[in-house]
């Protein structure tokens, strides 16, 4: 008899327990949006008025459906907090599974910027040297000994701001999930099964700007070599773990439980791909997979640290030399930084096979946005669903000078 209690008491609080949890996933899974967003929501999702031609006309799914992009996912920060979160249509239109808030989709060249903020930690610790030639520190691979470099070094700082003179060009197409992947090394010496050339050098660094995968690829290599641990782990370590982004991960290939809510790669015209996604032993450069969510938090470290007096990963001094540009093309360290209207911003995009995403966000006034798609048309609504947030929360990227 007491047997027979217990048993039926142990069954109950575990249908209450199984229940209250899928409660929660629910829960965590819906739109993430207070009471005052609404109507800034309403404003963006709707026909833009006045009509300023273009895609002002259309709504937000009218627009995805004329770009045939199956899901999009926006998470937007005013005053140095994430405001709302959510997330439209399909992360897979083969199944019909609903895109949600903790859908995470591939970063591509999102990836450099948050390997940017690990590194400049170990700036901020003392283990690295923004200026220190990066052949004192890597063991297994060297950049070549020139006439190039003879004047300066090779630095991380040079290579986080793509003006190293490395002439790859980069741009990564990964590779099918089950087949043999490279090694960095082989990656950067363009030697099977790398799929991509070897990366070579034309010019000293800080001649000039050319955008270099390869040389955040170098930059993997350095600070796995440095710090002695797997590239995802230091980045789990280091900056995933610190900011709360649990929706974010380097591993390649994705962890069997992440790819159970990752979206799938679509083409231009909206379709599923052959294979779900790409594989990126790039991971600095291309790997992380992440949601728009965990990318408003990694806006908000910057933006809080900037500010100061310090984030959670770096001080005040730290965040600045990170956003200051170099004074040769469009970047700082890892970050793209220019002036909008009467704002200066920090900002940059990604685009894997498959998927497209981008991230903007104030260097001063504590507002931005992150937006995510899985198709080679997502662009396009990345672009419009900006300039909507931006028009909706009176951003300064539209101001004019005081006269």
């Amino acid at each position: 008899m007491i047997d027979t209690f217990v048993r039926s008491t142990t069954r109950r609080l575990l249908l209450t327990l199984l229940l209250l949890v899928a409660a929660g996933a629910i829960a965590a899974s819906r739109p993430q949006v207070p009471d005052d967003a609404a109507a800034l929501i309403a404003r963006i999702e709707a026909p833009q008025v006045p009509n300023r031609q273009g895609f002002d006309g259309l709504s937000l799914q009218e627009l995805m459906q004329r770009l045939h992009v199956p899901a999009v996912s926006v998470a937007v920060v005013r005053d140095f907090q994430i405001h709302w979160a959510k997330a439209y249509g399909v992360a897979d239109v083969d199944s019909g599974r609903p895109a949600d808030v903790n859908t995470c989709f591939q970063a591509a060249s999102i990836s450099k910027p948050v390997t940017a903020l690990a590194a400049m930690r170990l700036v901020q610790d003392r283990r690295l040297d923004l200026d220190t030639d990066v052949n004192t520190v890597l063991k297994s691979w060297r950049v070549p000994d020139s006439d190039l470099t003879r004047g300066h070094p090779v630095t991380p700082r040079a290579l986080f701001s793509h003006t190293s003179g490395a002439d790859d060009g980069f741009g990564f197409p990964g590779y099918e999930p089950g087949v043999p992947l490279p090694t960095l090394v082989q990656i950067l010496n363009g030697e099977a099964p790398s799929n991509v050339g070897k990366v070579l050098f034309a010019r000293p660094p800080f001649q000039a700007y050319k955008y270099s995968g390869g040389g955040i690829t170098i930059m993997q290599l350095l600070l796995t070599e440095l710090t002695g641990r797997p590239f995802a782990e230091f980045m789990q370590a280091t900056v995933l773990g610190p900011l709360g982004m649990t929706g974010s991960s380097y591993v390649q290939p994705p962890t069997p439980v992440l790819a159970l809510r990752a979206a799938r790669a679509h083409n231009g015209q909206g379709r599923a791909t052959g294979v779900p996604w790409h594989v990126y032993p790039e991971q600095a450069a291309a790997g992380l997979w992440t949601t728009p969510g965990d990318l408003a938090r990694f806006i908000i470290e910057i933006q809080t640290a900037v500010r100061g007096p310090a984030g959670r990963i770096l001080d005040q001094a730290s965040a600045r030399e990170m956003v200051a540009p170099v004074g040769v093309g469009p970047f700082s360290v890892g970050l793209t930084v220019e002036k909008r209207g009467e704002g200066w911003y920090f900002m940059h995009g990604g685009s894997n096979w498959g998927f497209r995403a981008d991230f903007i966000g104030h260097l001063r006034k504590g507002y931005g946005v992150a937006v995510m798609t899985n198709a080679d048309s997502g662009s396009g609504v990345i672009a419009e669903l900006e300039a909507r947030v931006a028009a909706a929360y009176s951003w300064d990227s539209l101001d004019k000078p005081i006269r």
